[in-house]
């Protein structure tokens, strides 16, 4: 059914609902849905429930969707990024089915009297208009994945043939197929949802990780952060079963690589990776991507972390700076020891203190981090007149950062 101009008019009238009532709304939903079909807690990541980022990412989707109901198509690189992220949690046309019936019936119940059947009639065409949207899109994202060599929908098992130290909070895993097939190629950048068995929660649990090598047709590599604490969400627990409990020969759940936060190999433009803690692993494998290349691009590193014994990768990157001219490294600690060598500074990572060449003209920046390092590097370097256009970034989790 087609969306009609009066039903458009009544769901922008709901936009100022959304802004002040948005998240009560996600949220009503959420416990709504997993009330009356608890099996779909074993497909969303229910760390992101308890920190209330996936409540709080949906009430801006769908205030988002409202304001642009007379063009929903302007959505399409916000959308592709929701599509990406569901065909690595192999989302389906009917899941879309239970969660438009749960989203209408909380519109309504929220709402009370002011939910009119002439508005549910208008967001129920709405929600089809978008499902539909979605649906077809993550279907040729599926396609895709499986017209590659050894390509995959759903979940495939994978052995863990090597754990590796890469720093006292990071253990990379080196994942290969279980039955000895071709590995697809990615795009640097994209990242696999791997998908354990939480005692803890008695729940599948799926989580993403950033590929932190470079395509290579033998394996995947996730580099992974132990969390730390006791009372943790369910994303540290993931995090730190991998590092506990999953050894060298086991089998775990892997989706094919997703994500549209990847690197652009054309030109010969300078690049700088900018990263903060477990950032760099996407970066790492873009990074990679260019050397075995054999791309002349100037490429700068610059990454912030505590300290020297949480620094991961720290010799790689040296490696790969004293093997190539046009490969330079700035690295933040919090604290510097003496003797530390030339480019290694003291505090947060700071631009300004590493001089105009990373600056220059065409340059394309990188960054990856938590979501106030995101931001910070973000408004800086448009301060200094960078073209939004040159500045990617991935904030890990629900994508609720808005930088304009």
């Amino acid at each position: 059914m087609m969306i009609t101009k009066e039903q458009k008019e009544l769901i922008k009238a709901t936009v100022p609902v959304l802004k002040e009532h948005g998240v009560l709304l996600t949220t009503h939903f959420y416990n709504r849905m997993f009330t009356h079909n608890p099996e779909l807690k074993n497909v969303f990541n229910m760390g992101n429930q308890q920190n209330s980022k996936q409540q709080t990412a949906l009430a801006m989707a769908v205030l988002a969707y409202a304001e642009h109901i007379e063009n929903p198509g302007v959505l399409m690189p916000v959308l592709d990024g929701i599509g990406q992220k569901h065909t690595s949690l192999d989302i389906r046309p009917e899941h879309y089915a239970i969660v438009g019936g749960h989203l209408i019936a909380s519109i309504s119940e929220v709402l009370g009297d002011a939910a009119t059947p002439e508005l549910l009639e208008a967001w129920t065409v709405a929600y089809n208009q978008l499902a539909a949207i979605m649906t077809g899109h993550e279907q040729n994202l599926y396609s895709k994945q499986v017209a590659k060599k050894g390509g995959w929908t759903g979940w495939r098992p994978f052995v863990v043939k090597q754990k590796v130290k890469e720093s006292a909070e990071i253990i990379s895993f080196y994942l290969y197929p279980a039955n000895g097939g071709a590995v697809p190629d990615f795009t640097p950048g994209q990242f696999l949802s791997v998908r354990l068995f939480l005692p803890e929660l008695n729940l599948l649990q799926p989580r993403q990780y950033s590929i932190s090598s470079a395509p290579n047709g033998e394996y995947y590599r996730i580099s992974v952060k132990r969390e730390a604490g006791t009372e943790l969400l369910a994303d540290g627990m993931i995090s730190n079963r991998l590092h506990n409990f999953v050894n060298e020969g086991d089998i775990i759940e892997v989706s094919a690589p997703a994500g549209g936060f990847v690197l652009n190999g054309d030109g010969d433009h300078p690049i700088v990776f900018i990263s903060g803690g477990v950032g760099q692993t996407p970066l790492m494998s873009m990074m990679e991507s260019l050397i075995k290349s054999g791309s002349k691009r100037p490429k700068t590193w610059v990454h912030g972390c505590r300290d020297k014994n949480v620094h991961a990768f720290k010799e790689v990157i040296e490696h790969w700076e004293g093997k190539n001219e046009d490969v330079k490294k700035h690295i933040f600690y919090n604290e510097i020891e003496e003797g530390t060598p030339d480019n290694f500074y003291e505090g947060w990572v700071d631009l300004n203190q590493l001089g105009d060449e990373i600056f220059e003209p065409n340059t394309e920046y990188y960054i990856c981090g938590p979501a106030g390092f995101i931001e910070l590097h973000y408004r800086e370097l448009v301060k200094k007149g960078i073209d939004k256009q040159l500045i990617h970034f991935e904030e890990f989790g629900p994508q609720t950062l808005q930088l304009n």
